[in-house]
């Protein structure tokens, strides 16, 4: 086997080297950005297809982590919890085009006023600080390296490369396709709640950790600031509050930016020694370990 160095040290980059790792290759993991100063850490985290493209492949990776993601349900040191919630649409839809990678969606009928449509179904929700640290253990576990690293360029020693640099990769992958897309979100004590909810509309989403809650959001394309916007702020927790009142007087605990990496699809292929994995949106945890398990294939093959 020879050496694999994964450069990105998200949750796509961590989960690439973890099932690298698992099939018995040498890795080690590089990054600018430590796995808690990424994007991936400001997520809210719910199991859902978003901002990614094409949507087969999407499915199909997104199934993959669906089950995966279950599976380590059962460990609190995962970070992961699968939890029962309601997409709240303001018009009539065909079931979502990502149905066939959820065992079961209902329709929902009890809907709040000036709702006409949703659907419920489990997803499993990822505390991301937990879940990366988890991650990050595992690749200690595995044998596997972790270093900051600033890099100019890929590697070029010879060695395999996996490039999970997100929004890195306009640079690092020389491809201008790549945009950010600024979300913020207000994080609040945790309130009793134990299902998520989303507005499928308005990108108002209460996406409820064990001891906190992630209120979104906002989707701003082109826009680099990772400064928290005050009057955004109020915006999201006004919305967040007529979807679920039980948020009113929720004490506020931190206020946070991330910049998804997206792009008009997932690049997922090897080119000579690089494995290029970027490109996934607002859908980096959804996809990861279906990506991860495709990375391995083209390292192998």
């Amino acid at each position: 086997m020879r050496r694999v160095i994964v450069v990105g040290a998200g949750v796509v980059g961590l989960t690439c080297a973890v099932r690298l790792l698992e099939a018995g290759h040498r890795v080690d993991v590089v990054a600018r950005d430590l796995p808690l100063e990424t994007t991936s850490a400001v997520a809210a985290a719910l199991w859902y297809p978003y901002r990614a493209a094409p949507r087969e492949r999407v499915t199909t990776w997104g199934a993959t982590t669906y089950e995966v993601l279950a599976g380590l349900a059962g460990d609190p040191r995962t970070g992961v919890r699968v939890l029962t919630g309601t997409e709240l649409l303001r018009e009539h839809a065909p079931d979502p085009w990502w149905r066939s990678a959820v065992p079961t969606l209902e329709r929902e009928t009890s809907l709040p006023p000036g709702y006409a449509d949703g659907w419920t179904f489990a997803s499993p929700v990822v505390d991301m600080p937990v879940h990366l640290r988890w991650l990050a253990s595992r690749v200690e576990e595995l044998g596997g390296t972790l270093t900051r690293m600033n890099l100019s360029a890929l590697p070029d020693d010879g060695s395999l490369v996996v490039n999970a640099t997100g929004l890195g990769a306009r640079h690092f992958g020389a491809d201008p396709s790549v945009q950010p897309v600024r979300g913020q979100v207000v994080v609040v004590e945790q309130v009793g709640l134990d299902r998520w909810t989303l507005d499928g509309a308005g990108l108002t989403y209460v996406v409820p950790r064990t001891h906190e809650v992630v209120l979104g959001g906002t989707d701003v394309e082109g826009e680099w600031s990772r400064t928290p916007d005050p009057a955004v702020a109020e915006q999201v927790l006004h919305r967040a509050v007529a979807l679920v009142p039980e948020l009113e007087g929720a004490r506020v605990l931190r206020h946070k930016v991330g910049l998804r990496p997206a792009r008009p699809e997932v690049r997922l292929e090897r080119v000579g020694d690089v494995v290029h994995c970027y490109g996934h949106g607002g859908a980096g945890v959804t996809l990861s370990w279906g990506c991860a398990g495709d990375v391995v294939g083209l390292v192998d093959g």
